[in-house]
């Protein structure tokens, strides 16, 4: 009463009764809950079929329950010769729901038969592998390590035959398998007695390269489960398409979750896929397939014929996708399947047609075909046993000749192993899966048989024989599309062009603007001669106006672009774009920077520069606009020699348009660059952006200074402060939208156009408006200029003058204080050595120094009226 109630699974109940046999149960009373044990034992004359021992966990037997058969011939006279076999009840691949009924129909029916092992009698021992390498080593060692001795083992999936096969050599043990396919298993080097009556996986690539020649395909892309099986086969797979000149554009894995890989294919617009995974991986792909949309008339999937054929429709919990949406995605799929059942209504060796197997064979099973797994391949298993019988049979002397005894075979035989061997290799026979024979490598050879799903069925449309490179056609393929798609997009490359509406408005706009340089310029030099025009150095604003001219002409090559000229032409227009740009801030922006250089070097020292400011020569302010444009030249040559601009194209995204599925639009946009283009811009941007910082530093620093020598050095400094904004904002944002013409040419060159319209409108608009004004380009009007201009240079000099003197007299009179204080402290120091007999002298009435007895008035005394006029 004390222990707490609660349910707990019991495993079946039919388990704990065996026809003509008996059942001990052990590890706990009816009914059977977890962790009991059944052991099955048969009557005499009769033997088990299955495992004799089963375990009840978490409601589910461990093996399937065995049954009891009669031994046709007394057990006296008929020796028994054990097969130890692994059949995948469950996992990736459970053919062993099917392939286990046909072993055990193929062992009913060797055993019947007098003139095949008439001495010997085969017996199945057998365990679940899951179709997992780790269970199959545990009952591999429970196979050979426990009695009776096995004289071949039978797996059935490819990582379980990889394993089962390498470790059987060690015990002369001779490996046949039904279920394997991968091309790893071929090596007979690593695996020396195996043979399989399922063909190698490889034998499907050549089907497929001849489908995808047949359809035209010359790019396909694969995705793989990452076991050995499907690696060795996409590897075979890469070779042949690459001797047929096909490209696996695209290649994928993945381990247990699709949805990136498929991801992935989606985006690299993959259009002809092939798939190597096991069915239960299949649905996963598939679900992710349905969500990504890879389904419909631009794709083609390949996959392995294997599968159940209502796979789609099995349910999974693993996925979340409905069985109409998986309906929907598998839909036109081709499968490429090895040929399992002979098309030929001939009888096999055991006397059936293949028909009459299926016909038998599906009343033994539980369930509907299509729901039990392995049943394409039941015939290849149950040709197994047939193989293995002939051989024995032949071992043993039953062909004819004198043979050796099969039951002293033991695992340190390599003698009768030998023979095993040399027997199975020479097998040549007709069975239900077609004709059985092996190559050299000890797999099976035959025909590919190949099929699409329409409308949830797969149709027959073809078979292939790849020693003879036939390809027989039904004709019987259907598209969604009405016909084969292609295996790409058909890209089309087009050109992201300016827009013309915004390059002609530019154009107009630098066109105005040169208009403007010249008139300006005209201006300038027709009255270079006027006093007001001289004192502002006109040359250097020629260099101005011509510069301004020059950048104006930059936006002209900036916009053009493949539109206007052809490839050829490219490589001369970006080096104007750069030539002109380049000179034309050098002589615009560098004469501006010349005058507020030269005034603030001059006219802001108080002594040092004096003599320079009657003396500023012109030739020096030309030589300085000199060094700046030769330094441009220079870099610009050795840019245009060493890594010249030439045209390349930037590549975007592609684009669908929506009327076309099948083709894409590949947009492009050209562009002027050179190999180490990054490295010359931070030269020259370096260099630039330095040269105008410093400018706005130089037009704050003189923005107070006045001289007749520079007159407009503050409309040079005001120039300045806006070519310097905008530049050191157009550079960067122009870098960052180069990707977008439009943007990248409109800001670079209404900066171009705006920088220019303000630098020739400060500069040169004011001297017009006083020359207009006030009519100084009159003769009289200049020698009134004249007169002023020397009233102005007189009352500079005077300036100068009193603030010299101005000096002289601060030094003069700290001088003076120094001396008065000397006075006083040694005044004050005679009072205190002065005789007490001598009375204190009173002092001065008039305000001056206490005087001694015998000291004269004025001699010692300093009158207040005299150090106020020192002081003044």
């Amino acid at each position: 009463m004390d222990t707490p109630s609660r349910c707990v699974r019991i495993c079946s109940k039919s388990y704990l009764a065996l026809e003509n046999g008996k059942v001990f149960l052990t590890g706990g009373d009816l009914p059977a809950l977890d962790g009991a044990r059944v052991d099955f034992r048969c009557d005499p004359d009769f033997h088990l079929v299955g495992s004799s021992r089963s375990i009840c966990s978490q409601g589910q037997w461990s093996a399937p329950k065995p049954h009891c058969q009669v031994n046709r011939t007394p057990h006296s006279e008929r020796r028994a010769v054990y097969i130890g076999a692994l059949f995948p009840m469950s996992g990736g691949w459970p053919g062993g729901q099917a392939c286990q009924p046909a072993v055990e129909m193929a062992l009913e029916d060797v055993n019947s038969r007098r003139d095949i092992l008439p001495d010997y009698e085969l017996k199945l021992i057998h365990h679940d592998s899951k179709c997992d390498p780790g269970q199959a080593t545990k009952y591999l060692y429970e196979l050979l390590y426990n009695d009776p001795i096995k004289i071949i083992l039978m797996p059935g999936c490819s990582s379980v035959s990889t394993l089962v096969a390498e470790a059987a050599r060690m015990w002369n043990l001779i490996v046949l398998s039904y279920g394997s396919s991968s091309p790893a298993l071929s090596n007979r080097q690593r695996f020396p007695t195996f043979f399989r009556t399922h063909p190698s996986a490889t034998l499907h690539n050549p089907t497929r390269v001849k489908l995808f020649e047949k359809w035209g395909w010359r790019k396909i892309a694969t995705i793989q489960q990452t076991t050995e099986v499907f690696t060795s086969t996409l590897d075979d797979l890469e070779e042949r398409v690459k001797e047929a000149g096909i490209e696996i554009t695209f290649r994928q894995s993945f381990f247990s979750d699709p949805a990136v890989p498929v991801k992935n294919l989606k985006r690299q617009d993959a259009r002809i896929i092939v798939g190597l995974f096991y069915e239960t991986e299949a649905r996963k792909v598939f679900c992710e397939v349905y969500k990504e949309r890879l389904f419909g008339k631009k794709y083609v999937w390949f996959l392995i014929g294997w599968y159940a054929d209502n796979w789609f429709k099995i349910y999974d919990p693993s996925i979340n996708c409905t069985v109409d949406e998986m309906t929907e995605a598998v839909e036109g799929h081709i499968t490429t399947e090895i040929v399992m059942l002979n098309p030929a209504n001939t009888r096999s060796i055991s006397n059936m047609t293949s028909q009459e197997f299926v016909e038998k064979l599906t009343k033994r099973l539980k369930r509907h075909p299509e729901e039990t797994g392995g049943f394409q391949e039941a015939p290849l298993a149950y040709d197994a046993i047939w193989a293995l019988a002939l051989a024995l049979n032949k071992t043993s002397g039953g062909g004819g000749r004198s043979g050796v005894r099969l039951e002293d075979f033991n695992y340190n035989n390599q003698t009768i192993t030998d023979q095993i061997y040399r027997a199975m290799n020479s097998s040549s026979f007709e069975g239900v899966s077609g004709h059985v024979v092996f190559d050299a490598s000890g797999s099976r050879m035959a025909w590919t048989l190949i099929e699409q799903l329409q409308g949830g069925s797969y149709k027959k449309i073809g078979y292939y024989d790849s020693t003879k490179d036939d390809l027989s056609w039904s004709k019987t393929d259907k598209w969604i599309g009405g016909a084969p798609p292609a295996d790409q997009t058909l890209v089309i490359k087009t050109f992201r062009f300016m827009s013309q509406k915004l390059f002609i408005s530019v154009s107009v706009l630098s066109s105005l603007g040169i208009v403007l340089a010249v008139v300006c310029l005209s201006f300038n030099i027709y009255n270079s001669h006027v006093r007001y025009i001289q004192n502002s150095q006109p040359h250097l604003n020629n260099l101005t106006a011509v510069g301004c001219a020059l950048a104006l002409a930059a936006v002209f090559p900036l916009g053009l672009d493949g539109y206007h000229i052809g490839r050829s032409q490219f490589p001369f227009v970006c080096q104007a774009r750069l030539w002109l740009l380049g000179l034309g801030f050098s002589l615009g922006y560098g004469s501006m920077f010349t005058k507020i250089w030269w005034v603030h070097t001059v006219f802001t020292k108080k002594e040092e520069k004096k003599e320079w400011r009657k003396t500023l020569e012109p030739w020096k302010l030309y030589a300085t606009v000199g060094l700046l444009v030769g330094m441009d030249v220079v870099t610009l040559a050795i840019w245009q020699i060493v890594d010249p601009l030439h045209r390349t194209i930037e590549t975007f995204a592609k684009e669908e348009p929506k009327e076309d599925i099948d083709v894409s639009i590949l947009p492009q946009l050209e562009h002027c660059s050179s190999k180490k283009m990054n490295t010359w811009l931070g030269i020259f941007y370096g260099y630039k952006g330095l040269l105008l910082l410093l400018g706005i530093f130089l037009a704050y620093e003189t923005k107070s200074v006045s001289t007749e020598k520079i007159n407009d050095h503050r409309a040079v400094g005001m120039a300045i402060y806006n070519v310097a904004v905008l530049c050191l904002i157009t550079a960067p944002v122009t870098m960052i939208l180069s990707s977008q013409q439009d943007a990248a040419f409109a800001f670079a060159s209404l900066a171009i156009v705006f920088s220019s319209y303000i630098t020739l409108v400060v500069l040169f608009v004011p001297k017009v408006r006083r020359l207009v004004t006030r009519g100084e380009w009159q003769s009289e009007a200049q020698d009134t200029m004249k007169t002023g201009s020397s009233t102005n240079n007189n009352d500079e000099e005077k300036s100068r003058l009193l603030e010299k003197e101005n000096r002289e007299l601060e030094k003069i009179i700290a001088e003076k204080e120094e001396r008065v204080s000397e006075l006083r402290h040694q005044l004050r120091s005679r009072q205190q050595l002065r005789p007490r007999r001598h009375p204190p002298t009173p002092p001065d009435p008039s305000g001056g120094l206490p005087r001694g007895p015998h000291e004269p008035p004025d001699r010692l005394s300093c009158d207040g009226s005299r150090v106020h006029l020192l002081y003044k």
